[in-house]
């Protein structure tokens, strides 16, 4: 073992770590090990940069703008609409259709905005179907999953593992070739989900139902400092006002202008209007605060704001959003978004404690309040999206989904019945879609995950580290030494098959589907090389393996968007994704040496 491959095998323990530890956000992480790569001299800078000409990033990156496409022209709103009528057939009936139309647009957009315009929509249906939101969102997740499988462009995994194939001169995946051992997936997936979902899906609460009855009802009104009021020239703490039991203050009003500072600092000047959130109990306490008058009970020629009912909504952090690893008082959230932060639902636990000092993270779901017109703005939002109904585009875009439809069907045409690669019909693709108007550039650009981006090119970079200073080599000698060992010849190239699935299913619910491929699929290439036999079946488990994350909520983004929002613990994942993990293991193993030959 030379010291470059040591180096290595250091870089890969240490990236491993951090995404696991969670405290830096993995395309730091992943940066950091290119950047350390090339300092130590592991890789030529020249084949470093070979690197940034794998088509597999850009590939990923238009078809988020492909999938934003289709996403903002309300393609997607209009087949939700229909799920309405479906909810009265009953929860089987609704589940089957579910799983089958979700499947079917995940396997040809990225997973997370299907997932994300769904979830709204199944948790409006749900109370209609007197049916726990819990009971819907893991399926709507694995049923995206199902479908990614299938194709080349149903998931960037696919794309990641298609463009590595290619830089080690073997064919790149055809569009539809993984549907071979995707569709019976996806089949036995969608049987398991109609005859165990009700059963043994846990029924959790959302956070709207971790409030009491007269928690839900607040009510938005504004209260006036007069001149001779005893409050002027204190704070709010100063004031008692924070101390009324049932009040809230949203806002303070100096004229016509929102004051920005922070509200506890503030000190109240006569003429100034306070913006309440009152529990029914509230209000009748916060009228007796000596020196707090209500609009329309004094006479000062203001014209009275009549008390309204605040609402509470539910939205999480997108994946996207630039409030990440900031806390709710750093941003200033009351300030920015115009509402407060009731409650927050984080990895199966419900925080209403400290939120003021609670880093944000990706997945969090919080529970807000506020008024209708700063719900209304917070729709525009991109680092917040809100569960409580699906956004609605403007009609000028529905007029583009025959475009954007089409350019959908020329991607997926080009790659599959000519030599045209992926990469060039997705660019083609995008430049349709920004030129006929579909999507501007500013949305194209937003779209794109540039986190999951860097991710591929820094892990692209750690596995051509391990290829060239032979520890991929090493790796996958001693695993054959090791078969070879204690297997009989003929099942050789079986058992490494299953201990490369293995591998790739732990290593993705712990770090994520696109580390994973990356890191293992030139492993796989190489134990394949070096057993003499046919690398296209280990390829082929690196896919599938490394897409299906049932188990745990952190492994696929989108079971982290459900995690949060459908209030599940990890367990849940455990229990009721392990033996669709199984399932999937066993048919995998068994099909694909039918399909793609060893020899």
């Amino acid at each position: 073992m030379t010291l470059d491959i040591v180096l290595v095998f250091g870089i890969l323990g240490l990236a491993l770590a951090s995404f696991v530890w969670e405290k830096v956000p993995v395309e730091v992480t992943a940066i950091a090990v290119f950047g350390v790569i090339l300092a130590l001299g592991l890789l030529p800078v020249d084949t470093a940069l070979l690197v940034l000409s794998n088509p597999a990033p850009v590939t990923v990156g238009a078809m988020f703008m492909v999938s934003a496409g289709l996403e903002k022209c309300g393609a997607i709103e209009i087949l939700t609409g229909y799920f309405k009528k479906l909810a009265k057939a009953g929860y089987i009936p609704f589940l089957f259709v579910m799983i089958l139309s979700v499947a079917f647009i995940s396997a040809f957009i990225n997973n997370t905005p299907v997932v994300v315009i769904f979830m709204p929509v199944l948790l409006g249906l749900a109370r209609e179907m007197d049916v726990p939101a819990s009971k819907l969102l893991i399926p709507l997740s694995y049923a995206s999953i199902f479908g990614g499988v299938c194709t080349l462009m149903g998931t960037s995994t696919n794309i990641l593992i298609s463009g590595i194939a290619q830089t080690y001169d073997l064919e790149p995946f055809s569009m539809f070739e993984l549907a071979k051992a995707g569709l019976p997936l996806l089949v036995l997936g969608t049987i398991y989900l109609m005859l165990f979902s009700k059963k043994r899906l846990p029924v959790r609460e959302t956070l709207t139902q971790i409030l009491s009855p007269e928690e839900r009802r607040e009510f938005i009104t504004e209260a006036f400092i007069h001149h001779n009021s005893p409050l002027a020239g204190k704070n709010l703490i100063e004031s008692r006002i924070l101390k009324t039991p049932g009040v809230r203050v949203l806002e303070i009003f100096r004229g016509s202008i929102s004051i920005p500072d922070k509200l506890n600092e503030v000190i109240l000047h006569p003429g100034d209007r306070l913006v309440l959130a009152c529990k029914p109990h509230g209000i009748s306490r916060a009228r007796s605060v000596e020196g707090l008058d209500f609009l329309g009970e004094i006479g000062e020629g203001l014209e009275q704001i009549a008390a309204s009912e605040g609402s509470i909504v539910e939205g999480f952090i997108g994946p996207n959003s630039s409030i990440v690893g900031k806390t709710v008082g750093e941003i200033d959230f009351r300030q920015r978004f115009r509402m407060i932060v009731l409650a927050l639902h984080r990895r199966g636990k419900n925080v209403r404690e400290k939120l003021e000092t609670l880093p944000l993270e990706f997945g969090d779901t919080l529970l807000m309040m506020g008024t209708d017109q700063a719900i209304g703005s917070l729709r525009s939002s991109t680092d917040i999206v809100l569960l409580d109904k699906p956004h609605v585009p403007s009609r000028s875009r529905r007029k583009k989904i025959p475009i954007v439809v089409a350019t959908i069907l020329g991607i997926v045409g080009f790659t599959t019945f000519t030599n045209f690669p992926i990469v060039a019909s997705a660019i083609i693709g995008v430049g349709v879609l920004l030129v006929t108007k579909c999507i501007s550039s500013k949305e194209a650009f937003s779209s794109v995950g540039w986190n999951i981006i860097f991710l591929i090119y820094g892990m692209l970079a750690l596995g051509m580290a391990m290829q060239e200073t032979g520890a991929s080599t090493l790796l996958a000698n001693n695993a054959v030494s090791a078969v070879n060992t204690f297997v009989p010849v003929e099942w050789q190239p079986y058992v490494m098959l299953a201990v490369l699935y293995l591998m790739c299913s732990i290593l993705t619910e712990i770090l994520s589907n696109n580390a994973t491929a990356a890191l293992l699929a030139p492993v796989g290439i190489s134990i394949a090389l070096t057993m003499g036999i046919d690398p296209r079946s280990f390829l082929v488990v690196t896919a599938i393996a490394s897409s299906a994350s049932f188990a745990t909520p952190i492994g696929y983004q989108t079971n982290t968007f459900v995690y949060g929002v459908g209030g599940y613990r990890f367990s849940d994942f455990i229990k009721f994704g392990l033996p669709l993990n199984l399932m999937y293991f066993s048919v995998s193993i068994f099909l694909i040496p039918m399909i793609w030959p060893f020899y």
